[in-house]
């Protein structure tokens, strides 16, 4: 049977659709959490609300706060704590993208130039620092102990990877597990507090708490991988950027990994001197797209975003049947067969 990538358009039809289900379901929770978005974002220093609503306002299908209010309402739900709550999420998620843009020197986020390009790094890390602020204003005004522990420990792990990301940065002896807790770390966490935070303000027990921790901390996992792939084999259209970013910027993600371990010494030496040393030339990002080809690495890294997405399939079960819990289960496919 032939393996399906990301980009088969039956497979990404059904995922973006399970998606817009998903959305769908918590409508109502969603407009609130917009609003409050925009409230939130309010300074009387005018760069603040200019500089975050660009990057708010520039494309995202906000996943992490929609995983939110799922996740609550889920566990039966029917109070609206987990609105605030998710837009402290998505505070969390947009500071990061601001400081990760000026960290790798970003010129596009989704097929429009980047903030810190618009803006420069000096604002853009600042007014990151804005929104971590403004989030933790609303973590404290719900008052639970709990929730403050689960999204600042969030937010030092995600911390805590990017700089691991630079201590890995153009090693192409990088193992899988290195790169995994790389992944772990800088995305995969939000997406686990982001669920887990909706047991919490359901009031659910223990078992439910950590099954939705564990479905978020595997579709982050798989989310990265596949956001990973994509850079080596979508469209900037759909991407949001263009092909190679990442092999440009020498940065070490899976399809590099597996490509690395399974050439010969003339292939490693290429990676070293494209990846390592930054010595690239007309025809390396085509030749690295060969290699990839050669040793099935692009297929291989879809395969283990499955392997995860599968774990986080396994991690809802013992939530009983519902609309909102297929909707979950099914927007995993989103996840992988993703475009962009």
């Amino acid at each position: 049977m032939a393996v399906v990538t990301p980009l088969d358009p039956k497979r990404r039809k059904a995922g973006t659709d399970a998606l817009e289900a998903l959305v769908e379901l918590v409508a109502t929770d969603l407009a609130a959490v917009n609003d409050l978005i925009i409230r939130r974002m309010h300074s009387d220093v005018e760069m603040i609300p200019q500089l975050a609503g660009y990057i708010v306002a520039s494309g995202g299908k906000r996943l992490r706060p929609v995983l939110t209010l799922a996740a609550a309402r889920l566990c039966g739900y029917q109070g609206e704590r987990h609105q605030p709550l998710a837009a402290c999420v998505e505070f969390i998620h947009t500071a990061t993208l601001l400081h990760d843009d000026v960290v790798d020197e970003s010129d596009l986020r989704r097929g429009q130039p980047s903030a810190n390009a618009v803006f420069g790094n000096k604002a853009s890390v600042l007014v990151g620092d804005f929104l971590f602020s403004r989030a933790f204003q609303v973590m404290t005004e719900d008052g639970s102990l709990d929730v403050l522990r689960i999204l600042s420990s969030a937010s030092a792990v995600i911390s805590e990877g990017e700089v691991l990301q630079l201590i890995t940065a153009n090693d192409t002896t990088t193992s899988e597990e290195a790169y995994l807790e790389v992944i772990r770390a800088k995305t995969a966490e939000l997406f686990a507090a982001a669920c887990r935070i909706g047991a919490v303000v359901a009031g659910r027990p223990a078992a439910e708490e950590e099954a939705l921790r564990s479905y978020g901390l595997n579709l982050g996992i798989a989310f990265q991988v596949v956001d990973d792939v994509l850079d080596y084999s979508a469209v900037q259209a759909r991407l949001g950027k263009s092909i190679g970013d990442d092999f440009r910027e020498g940065k070490i993600t899976l399809p590099v990994v597996l490509a690395f371990r399974r050439g010969d010494d003339e292939e490693r030496a290429f990676w070293r001197r494209t990846l390592e040393d930054i010595d690239q030339r007309d025809g390396d990002l085509e030749h690295a797209l060969s290699l990839m080809q050669r040793h099935n690495t692009l297929r291989d890294s879809v395969e283990r975003a499955r392997h995860y997405g599968a774990m986080a399939r396994d991690a809802l079960g013992l939530f009983p049947a519902s609309p909102i819990k297929r909707a979950l289960l099914d927007v995993i496919d989103f996840v992988v067969d993703r475009d962009f």
